[in-house]
């Protein structure tokens, strides 16, 4: 048998580019971070929010990302990343799949097959005459990868829209204040928009790929911004529960994390409360070779702790969730 880890990690903003007002730099991160990529021992790992770097006469490259990897076994990976148009990488929160395996295939869908929702703001000032385009920031990432048994594997990397609300023009004081309750509550229904409008992509992704294939070996995995039993995580899994359709039981998703103890199922701390935000389903054909899962979620700080800043941590403030499966 072999085995295959494939681990899922939000390595929040990494960056080789000191924050403004303080440290750490990606030295200081790399030191306590280093050590987490080792510990995962993966074979595939799909990253989230990996900033990309300029160097003179070059594409913006992921030179943070390599010297995190570096002196690991991902050193020499193959790094798949989303992409704009001039084939460089993003500047801010790439996806990225780091690989071992030998890539086939890789795509980038973001409103390819679902359309951007419209939508007239309620609170907007000056107020919205005709409606807007909800469009998602990120795109989602979608590897084909053969695994050592010759069989193709289909890694679907996402990160969804967070639950901060959206801006409304005219109704916020500053970064952290709204002017009206309403305006708030608006800005967060169009963030559920567009976390939902991800979801539908992927699951319509994932029905794509089976229809081409019933029996295709599926992966998705990274940050859904979602628990357990939010629409975003239920609408990917399909379950006959919801769907109430048993033909429908092959496309079926499966998350791993049920094999965890539940008191360690949890990838966030927010306002001293564990979250399950990071997942990995997995389509019903690979739980023959799944042995089990791990969340290394010991050393998480509350990421909403008063006055706490992206820069105050050296460490994520997202826990790294690694499965392994045997393959004969």
């Amino acid at each position: 048998m072999t085995t295959v880890r494939i681990a899922t990690f939000n390595v929040e903003n990494l960056d080789e580019t000191p924050p403004a007002k303080a440290p750490p730099t990606l030295a200081e991160r790399v030191a306590v971070m280093r050590p987490q990529i080792v510990r995962l021992r993966a074979d595939v790992v799909c990253f989230q929010e990996v900033h990309g770097q300029e160097r003179p006469g070059q594409p913006r490259g992921l030179h943070a990302l390599q010297q995190l990897l570096a002196e690991t076994n991902l050193e020499k990976a193959d790094l798949v990343s989303t992409k704009p148009a001039d084939d460089a990488v993003y500047n801010e929160r790439n996806l990225v799949v780091a690989t071992l395996f030998p890539v086939v295939s890789v795509e980038q869908i973001r409103n390819d097959l679902v359309a951007e929702p419209t939508y007239l703001r309620l609170t907007a000032v000056p107020a919205d005459t005709t409606p807007i385009s909800i469009g998602v920031e990120r795109p989602v990432l979608h590897v084909q990868l053969t695994l050592p048994d010759g069989g193709l594997l289909h890694v679907i990397n996402v990160h969804f829209k967070s639950k901060i609300p959206t801006d409304i023009p005219g109704q916020k004081v500053d970064n952290f204040t709204w002017r009206t309750a309403d305006a708030w509550a608006e800005g967060t229904f169009i963030s559920s928009m567009k976390r939902m409008a991800q979801a539908v992509e992927v699951r319509r992704l994932i029905d794509r790929i089976l229809d081409t294939d019933p029996n295709a070996r599926i992966v998705v995995a990274g940050d859904y911004n979602a628990t357990p039993d939010e629409i975003p995580v239920l609408a990917i899994r399909g379950r006959v529960e919801d769907t109430g359709n048993p033909a429908l039981t092959h496309r079926v998703l499966v998350p791993i994390e049920h094999t965890i103890p539940e008191p360690a199922r949890y990838t966030l701390f927010h306002q001293g409360q564990g979250q399950m935000l990071d997942h990995m389903l997995v389509t019903r054909n690979l739980l023959a070779h799944y042995r089990g899962s791990e969340i290394h979620n010991e050393i998480l700080h509350d990421e909403s702790a008063a006055f706490a800043e992206d820069s105050k941590y050296p460490e994520s403030d997202h826990a790294p969730v690694v499965a392994t499966f045997d393959f004969s």
